[in-house]
């Protein structure tokens, strides 16, 4: 059980209540870790929102933006994290078992997608320091500056959530990984 209390969310009217309101519009449903963040900082939640849609109009594919994110839990150890984007990304399209390979650490036979893998895991284990070598091998992936800054705010606000996550020991509401 999440250590935060969470006020009902059908009935809550104040801030967090909009907020919850504008989830539902959108995803049809509240993820556990949103209400939570919501019912004690609305204004930390429409940041996390905002900063995805950024990342939404920006030069990473979909399954990039959950591989970031799922790569970044899974070495923070975040299950709720693990558990919600694994589910995210077999709805854009990754295949069971390249989500995980990506999770265990094999290579998944996709140079681009390893380059991509390897990248972030190398960011999440040393607080984000990369050498140039590593510089150069995401380069040669194929990825631009501009998306070096896509994936900058994705780590960013990834690791806030998983933090968040771990703090309340959110009770996960996605699917088991597998």
């Amino acid at each position: 059980m999440s250590r935060l209390s969470v006020p009902n969310l059908e009935t809550d009217a104040g801030p967090s209540g909009q907020v919850y309101a504008q989830i539902k519009k959108a995803i049809g449903s509240v993820p556990n870790t949103f209400a939570a963040i919501a019912a004690h900082g609305p204004a930390a939640l429409k940041a996390v929102l905002a900063a995805d849609t950024v990342l939404a109009s920006g030069g990473l594919t979909k399954s990039d933006k959950e591989i970031i994110k799922l790569v970044i839990s899974e070495a923070a150890g975040c299950d709720y994290c693990v558990a919600a984007h694994s589910h995210l990304a077999k709805l854009v399209g990754l295949a069971p078992e390249i989500l995980k390979q990506i999770r265990d650490g094999p290579p998944t036979g996709d140079a681009q997608r390893d380059a991509l893998v390897a990248f972030v895991d190398k960011l999440a284990r040393t607080s984000g320091t990369v050498s140039h070598k590593d510089f150069v091998a995401i380069k040669a992936a194929g990825y631009s500056d501009a998306q070096l800054v896509d994936i900058s705010l994705a780590f960013a606000t990834t690791v806030f959530t998983n933090v968040f996550n771990r703090i309340n020991d959110t009770e996960i509401d996605f699917p088991a990984v597998a």
